[in-house]
């Protein structure tokens, strides 16, 4: 009996590992080369991608490699970036999207020869905002926090102290595809890396409000 139980709690273990593994994600614009080693992806970005919708430039694109799972509900996810950026537009980071005209992009972009912490939030036109650093910078962590109808973003350079950068709207009750971006507007490609991701799920607060008013 207590091998049996045992078994079980190897096999429980090694299924909550394997569900969130990266090999069990969808591409959406998959690029020619990429790779997954060790739970790392590893990613040979598209040469002129991007996602934006309309605004200051005047066009609009979705090209961009785009490695995602879908969630419905509310979440915490994360992901440690890094990259090769050469050119200017060069980026890496985490997304969240509904759907062409509703998303949300946060990581880093190489801009005028700076690195800067960066978002781009979308509701039919696109918005930008961003953080320049004072140094480049090997890798940093990408956090969001989709709680009913909004999503915080926020950065960290270790993995302990974050920092929010932004508080945006992102619809409630509507499944989001959630995972690891990367684009190169304008130039020939370049390597971005992404490690650590992980999605822990948050119980609906609304759900959670009920229960204390409705105790047993």
């Amino acid at each position: 009996m207590k091998r049996i139980t045992i078994f079980l709690a190897m096999v429980v273990a090694v299924f909550v590992v394997q569900a969130q593994t990266l090999d069990r994600m969808q591409w959406f614009n998959e690029p020619e080369a990429w790779s997954i080693k060790n739970n790392k992806l590893t990613m040979q970005v598209t040469p002129q991608s991007d996602y934006w919708r309309i605004s200051h430039y005047g066009f609009t694109v979705d090209d961009a490699p785009f490695l995602y799972t879908t969630r419905g509900g509310e979440f915490e996810v994360k992901v440690k970036i890094s990259g090769d950026y050469k050119v200017r537009f060069d980026q890496a980071g985490l997304m969240l999207r509904a759907d062409k005209e509703n998303y949300i992009k946060a990581g880093i972009e190489f801009v005028d020869g700076k690195y800067n912490i960066s978002c781009v939030v979308t509701h039919h036109t696109s918005d930008w905002s961003v953080i320049t650093l004072d140094k480049p910078i090997e890798h940093i962590w990408i956090k969001a926090v989709r709680r009913l109808d909004a999503v915080e973003i926020f950065y960290s350079f270790d993995d302990k102290n974050y920092t929010m950068m932004r508080n945006c709207h992102l619809a409630d009750n509507t499944p989001v595809m959630v995972g690891m971006m990367a684009a190169c507007p304008d130039g020939k490609g370049f390597e971005a890396r992404f490690e650590e991701f992980k999605i822990t799920h948050l119980p609906d607060l609304r759900r959670l409000e009920w229960l204390k008013k409705n105790k047993e």
